[in-house]
């Protein structure tokens, strides 16, 4: 288990590097100038050419590439001696717009981030495994239909129309909650709950739909395995045959779903969710990273997203032996 725990983090390390090596080359091909962005409409060419030098980006391509790829494990210095900015490691590079550590500004947002993701995660993972489960063991019944009809539902349906559907009902309408927002659970728990009910259903809603029809027809395969057909004729009680023999064998297809939607949303995926609430998450930084050609914290939000999708899939490999005992034995 150690040789393969340390055979895939080894993998993640080169898929990260190969990640960052492509964001960066990619910068280079946007037509924005981001020393013009930051210089402003009335820029003399000596005062562009000084933002040039300050942000590095008179030097060569490879050159600015490998202070960044060495300033991950040593840190690295910004600008002059007259405004000297140190990057301690692991150094993401400085924001041009405002001249703050990449990593610092990450850590400010992701809180919001971990607490919409995880939420959400959690929420849509038990009410979907346990409708799925509900309408296969109901199969043809009414249980079975309603699933099947909220699943198409929710699958027919927008983030950003859902979203706007429940702050239009809770907030502006019924008046029975406050305007959405983020506020820190270490600051206030209750207003931390509130601000994020509505991102969570939101979330919810949309990815309930899927969780819900994966399990139904994983679980429904797994109804026509011959030693389920065992375990009903030794007169096992039905919620063993159902949850230890069925659902145990049928949850591998959605952990592996799930550890790549927790590793997206809590990396900051849900830029839509994040907008339409008015969330400053790691998915907004990165829009406007994008939008101002700030390249600094657009590779730091792809280097951070990516991180936790690829160690995710980690995650999902060893839970894969934990749940499933063929595995491990594999």
């Amino acid at each position: 288990m150690l040789r393969y725990l340390t055979r895939r983090l080894l993998a993640a390390a080169v898929i990260l590097l190969v990640i960052s090596v492509i964001t960066f080359f990619i910068f280079f091909a946007l037509p924005s100038d981001p020393a013009l962005l930051a210089c402003g409409k009335t820029c003399s060419p000596s005062r562009l050419s000084e933002i040039k030098h300050s942000l590095g980006l008179d030097r060569s391509t490879t050159t600015q590439f490998w202070e960044f790829f060495k300033g991950l494990f040593v840190g690295r210095d910004y600008g002059d001696q007259s405004m000297r900015i140190h990057c301690g490691a692991p150094c993401l590079g400085v924001s041009f717009q405002t001249d703050t550590p990449v990593l610092t500004t990450l850590l400010q947002d992701f809180p919001a981030d971990l607490s919409l993701g995880a939420g959400a995660a959690v929420a849509f993972l038990v009410l979907g495994v346990g409708l799925g489960t509900a309408a296969a063991v109901r199969r043809g019944k009414a249980v079975d239909k309603a699933a099947v009809g909220l699943a198409l539902v929710g699958v027919s349906t927008q983030i950003y129309f859902v979203g706007l559907l429940l702050l239009f009902v809770f907030v502006d309408k019924w008046q029975i909650l406050p305007a959405s927002g983020y506020t820190p659970v270490t600051q206030d728990p209750v207003a931390w709950f509130q601000g994020l009910l509505l991102p969570w259903a939101t979330l919810v809603i949309v990815y309930l739909a899927f969780y819900t029809r994966l399990t139904r027809s994983s679980m429904l395969e797994v109804f026509s395995e011959d030693y389920m057909r065992t375990a009903r004729a030794k007169g096992l009680p039905a919620g063993t045959v159902v949850l230890k023999h069925g659902l145990r064998a049928a949850i591998t297809p959605i952990i592996t779903i799930f550890g790549m939607d927790v590793g997206s949303l809590i990396g900051g995926s849900a830029v839509i969710t994040e907008s339409v609430f008015g969330i400053n998450g790691i998915g907004k930084l990165a829009v406007n990273s994008v939008e101002n050609s700030d390249l600094p914290v657009i590779l730091g939000t792809t280097l951070f997203a990516a991180t936790f999708v690829v160690l995710a899939n980690v995650v999902v490999d060893l839970v894969y032996g934990l749940v499933d005992p063929r595995v491990r034995l594999a």
